[in-house]
């Protein structure tokens, strides 16, 4: 959907209405306000709304539906691949809102839509609190949370759309709410874990655990002997308690300056892993994995909680990347022969990494009182990414990554996880039936014109 100058909206009047700024195609300035985390996304949008508050959030809706237009919420733009075509809509940039609070008393952050995890988890761990983010600290609080939320402390605490206490929202009327148990509950069950195109929130309250210091960091041996190192870590899987939360990547790392001189352009199998518990117990744990062989690097030791947020080593600046990712029910060790055959010694792929992140825990725990994603019924999950630098770099890591998952369905889950799909697997694919019905009907209930636009739609 595009649109004609005879029908364009009048872009001044808007500008006038908020405090942010409005920036149409043509004005300096769009290609950088267009531009999402993920380069490979190329977004298109009819204007883009760089939003300064909820007051900001609500005017736009309300613009929005007298000129028949959608409405695109994003903060950074991780999961943009996803969104697919923008046109007709507006780009609410939210990367402005990104106020943070703390409250030590109920272990309470509070936070705007717009925030990054890097800012959140510094603020907690000065009352000595940690906050359940994911793998990178540059990626969205609202995006990662609205989708599940799986990091380093998920097979302790869950997943972090459980921890969501309350929500600000804008309603696809424009209309500001507060939404917890007790106010708009259905609407509250449906955004934590669902996806999160029922309404567009604009702040959350999010339970924080009280952790100051974990054992943590990476095991790295090179390539060759990913097999071994591979099939030992699915046996310690097995034997480790919920407090950890590991995962094994096989690595092919660019010959890139920004990339330390020990990893740059090596070929590594890593295992990454954090511990919720103190060192001496950690050093017995990891013990089996040291035993295993001797790793080119250890980077495991006594950390500060608050550096779970960097240790995964994922890249601190946009670029172009395209991955994708199954849950798998469990692995044996012929699933670990197949891991190993798709992306180690003997594998000519383009991709930079294929990880498998161990899973249970916490995660197998299900709650009344939790969202829509309750629990996630799987062993592990399977994800892999590669660069794409150009259409033929693109498509070539999208023949790899479709070869991964076909080598690895023997061994998928019946369900797919939305924070790892970066296409539109769809609600029935992703929740129990009567889980996806739930979200459709909500979905029709609260934005019956489909006006808000999400990295994953209720279809």
């Amino acid at each position: 959907m595009s649109i004609s100058p005879a029908e364009a909206p009048d872009l001044e009047a808007l500008g006038a209405a908020i405090r942010g700024d409005v920036i149409a195609p043509g004005d300096p300035g769009y290609d950088a306000a267009r531009q999402a985390w993920n380069l490979i996304a190329d977004q298109h949008p009819a204007f883009v709304v760089q939003a300064e508050s909820t007051d900001d959030v609500a005017a736009v809706v309300r613009f929005a539906r007298e000129h028949g237009l959608r409405v695109a919420p994003q903060a950074t733009g991780h999961g943009a691949a996803s969104m697919g075509d923008l046109g007709g809509t507006i780009l609410l940039r939210t990367s402005r809102m990104t106020a943070v609070s703390i409250d030590p008393g109920t272990r309470i952050a509070h936070v705007q839509s717009g925030t990054p995890w890097n800012a959140v988890v510094p603020a907690a761990a000065e009352h000595g609190l940690a906050a359940l983010h994911g793998f990178s600290g540059t990626v969205g609080v609202a995006g990662y949370t609205l989708a599940g939320g799986l990091g380093w402390l998920a097979r302790w605490k869950g997943l972090a759309s459980n921890h969501v206490v309350a929500l600000e929202v804008v309603t696809a009327d424009g209309d500001v709410l507060r939404v917890d148990a007790d106010h708009e509950p259905d609407l509250f069950w449906a955004l934590r874990g669902g996806g999160g195109d029922h309404a567009i929130v604009t702040a959350l309250e999010l339970e924080l655990v009280e952790l100051t210091t974990v054992y943590a960091g990476a095991l790295l041996w090179p390539i060759e002997q990913a097999s071994a190192v591979a099939h030992a870590w699915l046996q310690w899987t097995r034997t480790v308690p919920e407090t950890l939360t590991s995962d094994i990547k096989l690595v092919r790392l660019p010959p890139l300056p920004q990339i330390p001189e020990p990893l740059r352009g090596r070929s590594l199998v890593m295992i990454g892993l954090a511990f919720a518990g103190d060192a001496a117990q950690g050093e017995a744990l990891v013990a089996p994995l040291r035993a295993v062989a001797e790793p080119y690097l250890d980077m495991v030791g006594e950390l500060p909680a608050a550096a779970l947020a960097a240790i995964a080593g994922d890249p601190v600046d946009p670029g172009p990347a395209r991955g994708d990712g199954i849950l798998l029910s469990d692995l044996d060790a012929a699933g670990i022969d197949a891991f190993v055959d798709v992306a180690g010694p003997d594998a000519d792929t383009p991709l930079l990494q294929l990880e498998l992140r161990h899973l249970g825990g916490a995660l197998d725990v299900s709650s009344p009182d939790h969202g829509a994603l309750d629990t996630v019924d799987a062993g592990f999950v399977l994800y892999g990414v590669g660069m794409a630098m150009s259409p033929q770099m693109d498509a070539a890591v999208e023949t790899s990554l479709a070869h991964a998952l076909e080598r690895m369905a023997p061994w998928s889950a019946d369900r797919t996880l939305l924070s790892f799909a970066e296409g539109q697997p769809g609600m029935r694919r992703s929740f129990p039936p009567a889980v996806a019905d739930r979200l459709v009907a909500l979905k029709r209930r609260y934005d019956p014109e489909n006006r808000i636009v999400a990295n994953h739609v209720s279809d």
